[in-house]
């Protein structure tokens, strides 16, 4: 008997239903940039109003950013928009996202470039196992059933 998983809990998928767009993508990355405001997020996105209202809604109500009153002095009160514990384990997705556009669509090279705050030293992301082993590719991983797994007999 074979054992095939089913995707209609995939988690692929689920997180695409939430951030897989591109003005929230761009939403992300002003806020990993450290942009908080929405005039400011409209500004560097160029993501019509309706748009990125609707956006920074969707992220606030699913946990991945937070708001934050704040009053200019003679203004009425608006909202910071920061991102959550949720939202910064995201990072390595919008990094790995960044890397593979540089590397395949950045005809004159990288438009921005990471690098380690304290070194210098550009940013590089790696897999590796829970052994620390190093992880090439996906050639090199076995993927088997979780325990949040549905499976079906083939």
């Amino acid at each position: 008997m074979k054992l095939a998983f089913q995707v209609n809990n995939c988690s692929i998928e689920r997180t695409l239903d939430i951030v897989g767009e591109k003005w929230t993508f761009l939403v992300l990355r002003e806020a990993f940039r450290g942009v908080r405001r929405f005039a400011d997020m409209q500004a560097t996105t160029g993501a019509p109003r309706q748009v990125l209202s609707a956006r920074l809604a969707r992220l606030v109500e699913e946990g991945l950013l937070r708001k934050e009153p704040y009053r200019e002095p003679g203004q009425r009160q608006r909202d910071e928009y920061r991102l959550t514990e949720k939202g910064r384990d995201l990072y390595p997705l919008l990094v790995a996202l960044m890397h593979w556009g540089d590397k395949y669509l950045a005809d004159d090279g990288p438009p921005v470039v990471l690098t380690h705050r304290d070194c210098g030293a550009l940013i590089e992301q790696h897999f590796r196992c829970a052994e620390g082993h190093e992880v090439a590719g996906p050639r090199e991983v076995t993927p088997l059933p979780g325990s949040g797994a549905e499976l079906k007999t083939a």
